[in-house]
């Protein structure tokens, strides 16, 4: 038998109450019957992190990613959300956008705000989209830039730990090969350590050339959430929440690890179907 969300949710979390001891930095995990289930999840996930932010620092600053993604965010679109969110306070950012143009098929941009940006009241300066007239690594340099003088003035907050800013939520899909934002497997980018953004110029995914947060500020933020869906992700997803030694190493997914914030993995039946817990409840 499938598990519901709200039934589902019930076992997984007493599911991962006995997965913690070898689990810890894992997460939580949520799968969900439906991507209509999913998105209404997701919706009141952000929602309320949105409103803790707000309450505590008086903004919520968000980066976003490209993909189904955003088409899975649309419930907050509609009620209540559109009159209960204070989308004032909202500051968008991308955590990884393709070097094109912002008219272009291909842009992360440009897929969120048909999507979602142009149906929420957000204001227009509060969202921090690449210069896509610069190459790849003059737009990642300028990025940077943007990000560090927000962190500054505390529009975004800084790591408890570190000089890494600390967004309120990263929100991430996840590839069938294990990446996240522009951070593939076994490339040379998930050694980064000191680079807040950076860039690709090979992605193995077109187009080729992209921007990217790096890992260390994934995992400096306060919430990091990543949605999976569709059973051709079930074994990237089994590898990067269950997988144990060589087989999991070098893939980004099962990099992502909050050094002090909370990671959640919103996941469909499809993608969850490989996970230990999904088959003791299915």
């Amino acid at each position: 038998m499938p598990i519901t969300l709200n039934y589902g949710f019930l076992l997984m979390n007493q599911t991962l109450n006995l997965k913690m001891e070898s689990h810890k930095d894992r997460g939580e995990v949520r799968i969900h019957e439906n991507l209509d289930e999913l998105s209404t999840d997701l919706a009141d996930y952000v929602a309320e992190l949105s409103e803790a932010s707000v309450k505590e620092r008086g903004v919520f600053a968000i980066a976003l990613s490209g993909g189904s993604l955003i088409s899975l965010m649309r419930n907050l679109c509609g009620a209540p959300y559109n009159k209960t969110v204070d989308w004032s306070k909202w500051y968008i950012f991308w955590a990884d956008e393709r070097v094109v143009a912002k008219n272009h098929v291909d842009s992360n941009y440009k897929l969120a705000k048909d999507h979602l940006l142009s149906k929420l009241p957000i204001v227009p300066s509060h969202v921090h989209s690449i210069n896509d007239s610069l190459t790849a690594e003059e737009a990642a340099n300028e990025y940077e830039f943007v990000i560090r003088q927000l962190v500054r003035t505390r529009v975004i907050n800084v790591s408890d730990i570190s000089d890494f800013p600390k967004f309120d939520l990263i929100l991430l899909g996840m590839g069938p090969d294990g990446h996240v934002a522009s951070l593939f497997p076994n490339h040379s980018v998930l050694e980064e350590k000191n680079e807040w953004v950076t860039f690709i110029t090979t992605s193995p995914k077109p187009p080729p050339e992209r921007i990217t947060f790096t890992l260390p500020v994934i995992n400096s933020a306060a919430n990091v959430a990543v949605v999976v869906t569709g059973g051709g992700k079930a074994e990237a997803a089994r590898l990067a929440i269950d997988g144990v030694g060589p087989e999991c190493e070098g893939l980004p997914a099962r990099m992502i690890e909050p050094v002090v914030g909370k990671l959640v993995w919103f996941l469909d039946n499809q993608a969850g179907s490989k996970l230990k817990s999904f088959s003791q409840f299915s």
